[in-house]
């Protein structure tokens, strides 16, 4: 069986990307599949480990680290930490399944560097500023506030942008996803 490849996908908040990935793998022929994150959080409400996340302590997820187990990890919040571990790479790439990972820009980058050609980064791009502005006051679910601090973060997100092996903006979801998935398909084809 042959080993699937890895497709990372970043973009700033509000950007299309999480429908952009859900449309992605009801493609069948680009045989996607998901890795689970591990996370240094307890489960909350009905997750379970194994199915939203390996829960792990923060002792463990460390250790883990330290080990070199993870591909990407990041303490996001004091004492909660978030990452990919390698064995889920395997897990899914072994399966013979194409790895989507939804990741933002430094754990792109550092899986892009981890991996080399078995990975392709891909960075989706708004229209504009202004359009991602307008997309995000259109969610109506973030303060005032919250979309100052995306606004900001976007900008740094996007200037590492040329570090991505291709970049797709998202100007009509339609002819973006289906970009993406010619993309894809194109780099699955490789061998």
């Amino acid at each position: 069986m042959k080993e699937g490849k890895i497709i990372i996908l970043s973009a700033p908040s509000g950007t299309g990307k999480s429908t952009i990935i859900s449309r992605l793998i009801e493609m069948e022929d680009l045989a996607l599949g998901f890795s689970i994150s591990a996370t240094s959080r307890s489960p909350r409400g009905a997750e379970q480990h194994g199915r939203e996340y390996y829960f792990l302590s923060e002792e463990e997820f460390k250790k883990r680290a330290a080990n070199g187990e993870f591909v990407e990890w990041e303490e996001v919040y004091p004492g909660t930490c978030y990452g990919t571990l390698l064995s889920e790479v395997k897990r899914v790439t072994g399966a013979g399944r194409n790895l989507i990972m939804d990741v933002d820009v430094k754990g792109a980058l550092n899986i892009k560097k981890f991996f080399g050609a078995k990975a392709l980064a891909i960075f989706v791009m708004p229209p504009s500023k202004e359009e991602l502005e307008k997309r995000l006051r259109a969610r109506s679910t973030d303060t005032e506030e919250s979309i100052i601090k995306r606004l900001a973060k976007a900008d740094f997100e996007m200037s590492f942008a040329d570090r991505f092996d291709t970049r797709v903006v998202n100007d009509d979801l339609e002819v973006a996803t289906r970009r993406t998935a010619e993309i894809i398909r194109s780099f699955a084809a490789k061998d």
